[in-house]
Protein backbone atom coordinates (compact mmCIF):
# COMPACT_ATOMS: atom_id res chain seq x y z
CA UNK A 1 0.00 0.00 0.00
CA UNK A 2 1.16 3.07 -1.06
CA UNK A 3 1.62 4.96 2.34
CA UNK A 4 2.48 8.85 3.23
CA UNK A 5 5.51 9.27 5.63
CA UNK A 6 3.81 9.28 8.29
CA UNK A 7 -0.36 7.55 8.49
CA UNK A 8 -3.01 7.07 10.80
CA UNK A 9 -1.81 3.84 12.85
CA UNK A 10 -4.80 2.30 15.00
CA UNK A 11 -4.42 -0.01 17.38
CA UNK A 12 -7.68 -1.73 18.28
CA UNK A 13 -8.22 -3.86 21.30
CA UNK A 14 -11.47 -5.79 22.44
CA UNK A 15 -11.93 -5.55 26.04
CA UNK A 16 -11.50 -8.29 28.63
CA UNK A 17 -13.59 -11.49 29.52
CA UNK A 18 -16.65 -10.55 31.01
CA UNK A 19 -18.97 -11.94 33.08
CA UNK A 20 -21.38 -12.68 30.28
CA UNK A 21 -18.28 -14.22 28.17
CA UNK A 22 -17.87 -16.62 30.82
CA UNK A 23 -21.40 -17.56 31.15
CA UNK A 24 -21.64 -17.38 27.03
CA UNK A 25 -24.54 -14.74 27.60
CA UNK A 26 -25.50 -12.20 24.82
CA UNK A 27 -24.35 -8.66 26.09
CA UNK A 28 -24.76 -6.05 22.80
CA UNK A 29 -25.47 -2.48 24.52
CA UNK A 30 -26.25 -4.02 28.22
CA UNK A 31 -24.06 -2.79 30.51
CA UNK A 32 -24.64 -5.52 33.10
CA UNK A 33 -21.55 -8.09 32.78
CA UNK A 34 -18.29 -7.08 34.92
CA UNK A 35 -14.67 -7.83 33.87
CA UNK A 36 -13.58 -11.02 35.40
CA UNK A 37 -10.49 -11.52 37.24
CA UNK A 38 -8.97 -13.08 33.86
CA UNK A 39 -10.00 -10.32 32.21
CA UNK A 40 -8.54 -7.52 34.41
CA UNK A 41 -5.47 -9.78 34.10
CA UNK A 42 -5.64 -10.13 30.20
CA UNK A 43 -5.65 -5.91 30.24
CA UNK A 44 -2.62 -5.58 32.48
CA UNK A 45 -0.85 -8.02 29.76
CA UNK A 46 -1.80 -5.29 26.50
CA UNK A 47 -1.18 -2.34 28.74
CA UNK A 48 2.46 -3.89 29.84
CA UNK A 49 2.81 -4.89 25.11
CA UNK A 50 1.92 -1.64 24.16
CA UNK A 51 3.74 0.06 27.31
CA UNK A 52 6.68 1.83 24.92
CA UNK A 53 4.35 3.56 22.96
CA UNK A 54 3.03 6.97 23.41
CA UNK A 55 -0.22 7.73 22.27
CA UNK A 56 -2.07 10.96 20.84
CA UNK A 57 -5.43 9.90 21.74
CA UNK A 58 -7.51 6.89 23.21
CA UNK A 59 -10.98 5.96 22.54
CA UNK A 60 -13.63 3.79 24.46
CA UNK A 61 -17.19 2.48 24.46
CA UNK A 62 -19.10 3.89 27.49
CA UNK A 63 -19.74 0.31 28.23
CA UNK A 64 -18.27 -0.70 31.21
CA UNK A 65 -16.40 -3.91 30.38
CA UNK A 66 -14.58 -1.86 27.48
CA UNK A 67 -14.16 1.53 29.77
CA UNK A 68 -12.62 -0.33 32.28
CA UNK A 69 -10.14 -2.42 30.12
CA UNK A 70 -9.06 0.79 28.61
CA UNK A 71 -8.49 2.05 32.20
CA UNK A 72 -6.36 -0.42 32.73
CA UNK A 73 -4.47 -0.35 29.84
CA UNK A 74 -3.87 3.21 30.30
CA UNK A 75 -2.18 2.77 33.94
CA UNK A 76 0.55 0.74 32.62
CA UNK A 77 1.66 2.82 30.25
CA UNK A 78 5.06 4.20 30.61
CA UNK A 79 3.99 8.01 28.97
CA UNK A 80 0.38 9.04 29.70
CA UNK A 81 -1.63 10.19 26.29
CA UNK A 82 -1.36 13.37 25.31
CA UNK A 83 -4.75 13.84 25.37
CA UNK A 84 -7.76 12.27 28.39
CA UNK A 85 -9.60 8.97 27.61
CA UNK A 86 -12.29 10.04 25.26
CA UNK A 87 -15.70 7.65 25.56
CA UNK A 88 -17.91 7.40 22.14
CA UNK A 89 -21.56 6.27 22.23
CA UNK A 90 -20.38 5.45 18.31
CA UNK A 91 -18.18 2.49 20.04
CA UNK A 92 -20.60 0.73 21.63
CA UNK A 93 -21.48 -2.60 20.83
CA UNK A 94 -23.77 -4.33 18.21
CA UNK A 95 -27.57 -3.59 19.53
CA UNK A 96 -29.05 -6.94 19.92
CA UNK A 97 -31.84 -5.46 21.57
CA UNK A 98 -34.34 -8.81 21.79
CA UNK A 99 -31.41 -11.07 22.26
CA UNK A 100 -29.63 -9.01 25.18
CA UNK A 101 -28.99 -11.17 28.32
CA UNK A 102 -30.60 -14.62 27.37
CA UNK A 103 -27.63 -17.67 26.55
CA UNK A 104 -26.56 -18.27 23.15
CA UNK A 105 -28.15 -21.69 23.78
CA UNK A 106 -31.20 -19.85 24.51
CA UNK A 107 -31.35 -17.59 21.64
CA UNK A 108 -30.81 -20.34 18.99
CA UNK A 109 -33.89 -22.22 20.62
CA UNK A 110 -36.47 -19.11 21.16
CA UNK A 111 -35.38 -17.29 17.47
CA UNK A 112 -33.80 -20.60 15.11
CA UNK A 113 -34.04 -18.85 12.05
CA UNK A 114 -32.51 -15.84 12.94
CA UNK A 115 -29.34 -17.19 14.83
CA UNK A 116 -28.52 -19.39 12.05
CA UNK A 117 -29.15 -15.83 9.68
CA UNK A 118 -26.11 -15.20 12.35
CA UNK A 119 -23.85 -17.51 11.89
CA UNK A 120 -23.96 -17.80 8.19
CA UNK A 121 -25.80 -14.42 7.02
CA UNK A 122 -25.67 -12.14 9.53
CA UNK A 123 -26.96 -8.83 7.03
CA UNK A 124 -30.07 -10.79 7.07
CA UNK A 125 -30.27 -10.81 10.79
CA UNK A 126 -33.86 -8.96 11.26
CA UNK A 127 -35.52 -8.49 14.58
CA UNK A 128 -39.02 -6.38 14.72
CA UNK A 129 -38.64 -3.54 17.47
CA UNK A 130 -41.15 -0.65 18.41
CA UNK A 131 -39.93 2.50 17.11
CA UNK A 132 -39.54 6.18 17.63
CA UNK A 133 -43.25 6.51 17.23
CA UNK A 134 -44.29 3.34 18.62
CA UNK A 135 -44.80 1.58 15.60
CA UNK A 136 -43.17 -2.04 14.77
CA UNK A 137 -40.10 -1.61 12.52
CA UNK A 138 -37.65 -3.79 11.34
CA UNK A 139 -34.28 -3.47 12.15
CA UNK A 140 -30.86 -5.06 10.88
CA UNK A 141 -28.59 -5.13 13.84
CA UNK A 142 -25.23 -6.00 11.69
CA UNK A 143 -26.20 -3.59 9.03
CA UNK A 144 -26.71 -0.62 11.65
CA UNK A 145 -23.38 -1.61 13.31
CA UNK A 146 -21.34 -1.05 10.03
CA UNK A 147 -22.96 2.23 9.79
CA UNK A 148 -21.82 3.25 12.92
CA UNK A 149 -18.62 1.27 12.20
CA UNK A 150 -18.83 4.43 9.03
CA UNK A 151 -19.58 6.83 11.18
CA UNK A 152 -16.75 6.46 13.46
CA UNK A 153 -13.92 6.72 10.87
CA UNK A 154 -15.47 9.48 8.95
CA UNK A 155 -15.36 11.55 12.48
CA UNK A 156 -12.43 10.30 13.84
CA UNK A 157 -9.36 10.64 11.04
CA UNK A 158 -9.31 13.95 10.01
CA UNK A 159 -9.25 15.25 13.96
CA UNK A 160 -5.96 12.20 13.71
CA UNK A 161 -4.39 12.88 10.52
CA UNK A 162 -0.54 11.19 10.90
CA UNK A 163 -1.35 9.86 14.77
CA UNK A 164 -1.23 7.47 17.12
CA UNK A 165 -4.66 6.31 18.52
CA UNK A 166 -5.61 3.45 20.77
CA UNK A 167 -9.36 2.09 20.63
CA UNK A 168 -10.32 -0.25 22.99
CA UNK A 169 -14.12 -1.73 22.26
CA UNK A 170 -15.66 -5.06 21.94
CA UNK A 171 -15.51 -8.01 19.21
CA UNK A 172 -18.98 -6.81 16.97
CA UNK A 173 -17.95 -3.06 16.53
CA UNK A 174 -14.25 -3.90 16.24
CA UNK A 175 -14.88 -6.34 13.59
CA UNK A 176 -17.20 -3.96 12.20
CA UNK A 177 -14.56 -1.16 12.15
CA UNK A 178 -11.94 -3.51 10.35
CA UNK A 179 -14.48 -4.45 7.50
CA UNK A 180 -15.20 -1.00 7.21
CA UNK A 181 -11.80 0.11 6.65
CA UNK A 182 -10.67 -2.86 4.65
CA UNK A 183 -13.87 -2.78 2.31
CA UNK A 184 -15.31 -5.93 3.77
CA UNK A 185 -19.27 -5.94 3.44
CA UNK A 186 -21.87 -6.91 6.07
CA UNK A 187 -22.46 -10.85 4.98
CA UNK A 188 -18.58 -11.37 5.85
CA UNK A 189 -19.12 -9.70 10.02
CA UNK A 190 -18.12 -13.28 10.86
CA UNK A 191 -15.31 -13.54 8.93
CA UNK A 192 -12.73 -12.09 11.04
CA UNK A 193 -12.34 -12.61 14.54
CA UNK A 194 -11.33 -10.74 17.82
CA UNK A 195 -10.13 -12.02 21.40
CA UNK A 196 -10.15 -10.97 24.49
CA UNK A 197 -7.97 -8.81 24.82
CA UNK A 198 -6.93 -9.14 21.09
CA UNK A 199 -5.15 -6.63 19.82
CA UNK A 200 -5.07 -5.21 15.63
CA UNK A 201 -3.35 -2.62 14.21
CA UNK A 202 -4.58 -0.56 11.02
CA UNK A 203 -2.38 2.01 9.49
CA UNK A 204 -4.83 4.89 7.28
CA UNK A 205 -2.81 6.50 4.31
CA UNK A 206 -4.82 9.54 4.75
CA UNK A 207 -8.90 10.29 5.36
CA UNK A 208 -11.77 8.41 5.04
CA UNK A 209 -12.04 6.74 1.07
CA UNK A 210 -7.77 6.66 1.21
CA UNK A 211 -5.95 3.46 1.15
CA UNK A 212 -5.63 1.48 4.26
CA UNK A 213 -3.39 -1.63 5.71
CA UNK A 214 -4.51 -4.37 8.11
CA UNK A 215 -1.08 -4.19 9.45
CA UNK A 216 -2.36 -7.61 11.97
CA UNK A 217 -5.27 -9.04 13.48
CA UNK A 218 -6.15 -10.36 16.52
CA UNK A 219 -2.58 -10.71 18.55
CA UNK A 220 -2.89 -12.76 21.47
CA UNK A 221 0.79 -13.73 21.99
CA UNK A 222 1.12 -10.75 24.81
CA UNK A 223 -1.93 -12.98 26.90
CA UNK A 224 0.65 -16.50 26.87
CA UNK A 225 -1.79 -17.99 24.04
CA UNK A 226 0.28 -17.99 20.76
CA UNK A 227 -2.90 -18.47 18.35
CA UNK A 228 -6.06 -17.43 19.06
CA UNK A 229 -8.21 -19.99 19.66
CA UNK A 230 -11.22 -20.62 16.72
CA UNK A 231 -14.05 -19.02 17.07
CA UNK A 232 -17.42 -20.92 19.14
CA UNK A 233 -18.31 -24.00 17.86
CA UNK A 234 -15.50 -24.28 15.01
CA UNK A 235 -14.11 -27.51 14.15
CA UNK A 236 -13.08 -27.59 11.18
CA UNK A 237 -9.63 -27.70 9.60
CA UNK A 238 -6.78 -24.80 10.25
CA UNK A 239 -4.25 -23.55 8.54
CA UNK A 240 -0.98 -21.63 9.00
CA UNK A 241 -0.12 -19.33 6.66
CA UNK A 242 3.14 -18.16 6.58
CA UNK A 243 5.61 -15.89 4.77
CA UNK A 244 9.37 -16.93 3.94
CA UNK A 245 11.99 -15.28 6.24
CA UNK A 246 13.98 -11.97 4.91
CA UNK A 247 16.46 -11.98 1.54
CA UNK A 248 18.82 -9.70 0.54
CA UNK A 249 16.72 -8.51 -1.90
CA UNK A 250 14.18 -8.20 0.82
CA UNK A 251 16.16 -5.75 2.42
CA UNK A 252 17.74 -3.64 -0.72
CA UNK A 253 13.95 -3.59 -1.76
CA UNK A 254 14.70 -4.92 -4.89
CA UNK A 255 11.53 -6.58 -6.37
CA UNK A 256 12.30 -10.53 -6.54
CA UNK A 257 9.60 -12.42 -8.42
CA UNK A 258 10.41 -15.78 -9.65
CA UNK A 259 14.37 -14.99 -9.67
CA UNK A 260 15.10 -17.44 -6.60
CA UNK A 261 16.96 -15.71 -3.82
CA UNK A 262 17.94 -17.81 -0.53
CA UNK A 263 17.16 -16.53 2.76
CA UNK A 264 20.14 -13.97 4.02
CA UNK A 265 21.00 -14.84 7.78
CA UNK A 266 18.45 -12.64 8.98
CA UNK A 267 16.03 -14.84 7.23
CA UNK A 268 17.25 -17.80 8.66
CA UNK A 269 16.91 -16.06 12.19
CA UNK A 270 13.51 -15.19 11.67
CA UNK A 271 12.59 -18.85 10.04
CA UNK A 272 13.94 -20.40 13.57
CA UNK A 273 12.05 -17.71 15.57
CA UNK A 274 8.92 -19.15 13.82
CA UNK A 275 10.09 -22.58 14.21
CA UNK A 276 10.35 -22.13 17.96
CA UNK A 277 7.09 -20.11 17.67
CA UNK A 278 5.10 -23.24 15.87
CA UNK A 279 6.87 -25.94 18.29
CA UNK A 280 3.86 -26.98 20.25
CA UNK A 281 1.33 -26.74 17.18
CA UNK A 282 0.50 -29.83 16.42
CA UNK A 283 0.80 -29.53 12.64
CA UNK A 284 -0.38 -32.36 10.61
CA UNK A 285 0.64 -31.55 6.92
CA UNK A 286 2.81 -28.80 5.20
CA UNK A 287 2.90 -27.37 1.59
CA UNK A 288 4.82 -24.95 0.52
CA UNK A 289 6.28 -22.84 -2.77
CA UNK A 290 8.82 -24.92 -4.37
CA UNK A 291 11.38 -22.05 -4.28
CA UNK A 292 14.13 -21.58 -2.31
CA UNK A 293 13.00 -19.11 0.27
CA UNK A 294 9.79 -20.70 1.03
CA UNK A 295 11.00 -24.06 1.24
CA UNK A 296 13.98 -23.39 3.64
CA UNK A 297 11.60 -21.66 5.78
CA UNK A 298 9.15 -24.41 5.54
CA UNK A 299 12.20 -26.79 6.74
CA UNK A 300 13.59 -24.98 9.24
CA UNK A 301 9.99 -25.05 10.98
CA UNK A 302 9.68 -28.47 10.19
CA UNK A 303 12.46 -29.60 12.59
CA UNK A 304 10.10 -29.88 14.93
CA UNK A 305 7.46 -31.90 13.48
CA UNK A 306 10.17 -34.51 11.94
CA UNK A 307 7.20 -36.87 11.23
CA UNK A 308 5.29 -34.27 8.97
CA UNK A 309 6.61 -34.58 5.01
CA UNK A 310 7.14 -31.16 3.44
CA UNK A 311 4.90 -31.21 0.05
CA UNK A 312 5.74 -28.90 -3.08
CA UNK A 313 2.74 -26.84 -4.95
CA UNK A 314 4.01 -25.32 -8.10
CA UNK A 315 1.31 -22.62 -8.30
CA UNK A 316 2.20 -21.15 -4.75
CA UNK A 317 5.17 -19.62 -6.61
CA UNK A 318 5.53 -15.94 -6.48
CA UNK A 319 4.37 -13.78 -8.85
CA UNK A 320 6.56 -13.03 -12.30
CA UNK A 321 7.31 -9.13 -11.80
CA UNK A 322 8.84 -10.06 -15.74
CA UNK A 323 11.59 -7.52 -16.79
CA UNK A 324 11.42 -5.68 -13.05
CA UNK A 325 12.90 -8.50 -11.52
CA UNK A 326 15.92 -7.65 -10.11
CA UNK A 327 15.43 -4.27 -10.15
CA UNK A 328 14.77 -1.27 -7.77
CA UNK A 329 11.87 1.04 -7.74
CA UNK A 330 13.99 3.76 -8.80
CA UNK A 331 15.12 1.50 -11.85
CA UNK A 332 11.42 0.72 -12.63
CA UNK A 333 10.67 4.59 -12.52
CA UNK A 334 13.42 5.10 -15.17
CA UNK A 335 12.39 2.35 -17.62
CA UNK A 336 9.04 2.52 -17.08
CA UNK A 337 7.43 5.98 -16.30
CA UNK A 338 4.07 6.02 -14.04
CA UNK A 339 3.76 2.02 -13.82
CA UNK A 340 4.98 1.42 -10.36
CA UNK A 341 2.92 4.39 -9.39
CA UNK A 342 -0.06 2.04 -10.93
CA UNK A 343 1.15 -0.67 -9.24
CA UNK A 344 0.83 1.11 -6.00
CA UNK A 345 -2.59 3.02 -6.54
CA UNK A 346 -4.50 0.35 -9.12
CA UNK A 347 -2.58 -3.07 -8.83
CA UNK A 348 -5.52 -5.17 -10.57
CA UNK A 349 -4.99 -3.02 -13.82
CA UNK A 350 -1.18 -4.23 -14.21
CA UNK A 351 0.32 -6.32 -16.76
CA UNK A 352 3.90 -6.71 -15.35
CA UNK A 353 6.40 -6.57 -18.27
CA UNK A 354 6.93 -10.22 -19.62
CA UNK A 355 5.61 -11.08 -16.30
CA UNK A 356 1.82 -12.33 -14.59
CA UNK A 357 -0.87 -9.89 -13.96
CA UNK A 358 -2.80 -10.08 -10.66
CA UNK A 359 -5.73 -11.96 -11.99
CA UNK A 360 -3.04 -14.73 -13.05
CA UNK A 361 -1.28 -14.93 -9.73
CA UNK A 362 -5.30 -14.87 -8.16
CA UNK A 363 -6.42 -18.09 -10.40
CA UNK A 364 -3.04 -19.94 -9.27
CA UNK A 365 -2.91 -18.99 -5.50
CA UNK A 366 -6.49 -19.92 -5.34
CA UNK A 367 -6.27 -23.29 -7.25
CA UNK A 368 -3.39 -23.82 -5.13
CA UNK A 369 -5.66 -22.95 -1.90
CA UNK A 370 -8.68 -24.90 -2.97
CA UNK A 371 -6.42 -28.05 -3.24
CA UNK A 372 -4.95 -27.69 0.06
CA UNK A 373 -7.98 -27.08 1.83
CA UNK A 374 -9.93 -30.04 0.04
CA UNK A 375 -6.79 -32.13 1.09
CA UNK A 376 -7.38 -31.04 4.48
CA UNK A 377 -11.26 -32.24 4.56
CA UNK A 378 -10.18 -35.67 3.04
CA UNK A 379 -8.50 -36.70 6.08
CA UNK A 380 -10.24 -38.37 9.07
CA UNK A 381 -8.66 -35.37 11.16
CA UNK A 382 -8.11 -32.39 9.06
CA UNK A 383 -5.98 -31.13 12.11
CA UNK A 384 -3.81 -28.18 11.28
CA UNK A 385 -1.94 -27.43 7.87
CA UNK A 386 1.21 -25.25 7.45
CA UNK A 387 1.43 -23.60 4.04
CA UNK A 388 4.47 -21.12 3.70
CA UNK A 389 4.69 -19.19 0.87
CA UNK A 390 5.18 -15.10 -0.46
CA UNK A 391 3.98 -11.93 -0.11
CA UNK A 392 1.61 -11.70 -3.33
CA UNK A 393 1.16 -15.01 -2.79
CA UNK A 394 -0.15 -14.74 1.08
CA UNK A 395 -2.19 -11.77 -0.04
CA UNK A 396 -4.44 -13.49 -2.70
CA UNK A 397 -5.17 -16.02 -0.49
CA UNK A 398 -6.17 -13.74 2.71
CA UNK A 399 -8.49 -11.90 0.07
CA UNK A 400 -10.37 -14.94 -1.64
CA UNK A 401 -10.48 -16.21 1.95
CA UNK A 402 -12.64 -13.08 2.53
CA UNK A 403 -14.33 -12.98 -0.74
CA UNK A 404 -12.35 -9.45 -2.09
CA UNK A 405 -10.46 -9.14 -5.37
CA UNK A 406 -7.31 -8.52 -6.72
CA UNK A 407 -8.39 -4.51 -5.93
CA UNK A 408 -7.78 -5.24 -2.44
CA UNK A 409 -3.90 -6.78 -2.91
CA UNK A 410 -2.75 -3.76 -0.65
CA UNK A 411 -4.93 -4.17 2.03
CA UNK A 412 -3.27 -6.83 3.95
CA UNK A 413 0.52 -6.78 5.45
CA UNK A 414 2.51 -9.93 5.11
CA UNK A 415 5.99 -9.30 7.08
CA UNK A 416 9.01 -11.59 6.83
CA UNK A 417 8.44 -14.43 9.00
CA UNK A 418 4.90 -14.13 9.52
CA UNK A 419 2.08 -16.02 10.55
CA UNK A 420 -1.64 -16.32 9.59
CA UNK A 421 -4.17 -18.33 11.31
CA UNK A 422 -7.30 -19.38 9.06
CA UNK A 423 -10.25 -21.24 10.60
CA UNK A 424 -12.88 -23.15 8.33
CA UNK A 425 -15.88 -25.43 10.18
CA UNK A 426 -17.68 -28.38 9.03
CA UNK A 427 -20.40 -26.59 8.48
CA UNK A 428 -21.58 -24.02 5.50
CA UNK A 429 -20.41 -21.08 7.35
CA UNK A 430 -17.42 -19.04 6.06
CA UNK A 431 -13.69 -19.71 6.80
CA UNK A 432 -12.54 -17.25 9.48
CA UNK A 433 -9.67 -15.21 9.16
CA UNK A 434 -8.63 -15.61 12.93
CA UNK A 435 -5.35 -13.72 13.41
CA UNK A 436 -3.18 -12.14 10.56
CA UNK A 437 0.68 -11.23 10.11
CA UNK A 438 1.67 -12.46 14.19
CA UNK A 439 5.31 -10.82 14.11
CA UNK A 440 5.09 -11.24 18.08
CA UNK A 441 8.31 -13.80 17.97
CA UNK A 442 10.37 -11.24 15.43
CA UNK A 443 9.62 -8.23 18.30
CA UNK A 444 6.49 -6.37 19.59
CA UNK A 445 3.73 -5.58 18.56
CA UNK A 446 4.54 -3.69 15.56
CA UNK A 447 5.22 -5.71 12.40
CA UNK A 448 9.45 -4.23 11.81
CA UNK A 449 10.27 -6.85 9.45
CA UNK A 450 11.94 -5.69 6.17
CA UNK A 451 8.90 -6.77 4.12
CA UNK A 452 10.22 -5.54 0.72
CA UNK A 453 9.68 -4.35 -2.56
CA UNK A 454 6.40 -5.68 -3.24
Amino acid sequence: MPTQSSPTRVILVRHGESSFNLERRVQGHWDKSTLTEKGQESARQVGDALNEMKFDAVYTSPLSRAKDTAEIILSRLNTPPATPLQVSDSLKEINLVLWEGLLFTEVAEKYPEEYRNWQETPEKVRMVIDGPDGRSMDFYPVLALYDQARDFWKDLLPRHVGQTLLIVAHSGINRALVSTAVGLPPDRYQSVHQSNCGISVLNFSGGWGDPVQLESLNLTAHLGELLPQPKQGRKGPRFLLVRHGETDWNRQKRFQGQIDVPLNDMGRVQAQKAAEFLKSVPIQAAVTSPMLRPRETAEVILQYHPDIELELEDNLREISHGLWEGKLESEIEASYPGMLQQWQNSPETVQMPEGENLQQVWERAIAAWDSIVQAAYQREEPGITLVVAHDAINKAILCYVLGLGPDHFWNFKQGNGAVSVIDYSQGSEKPVLTAMNITSHLGGVLDKTAAGAL
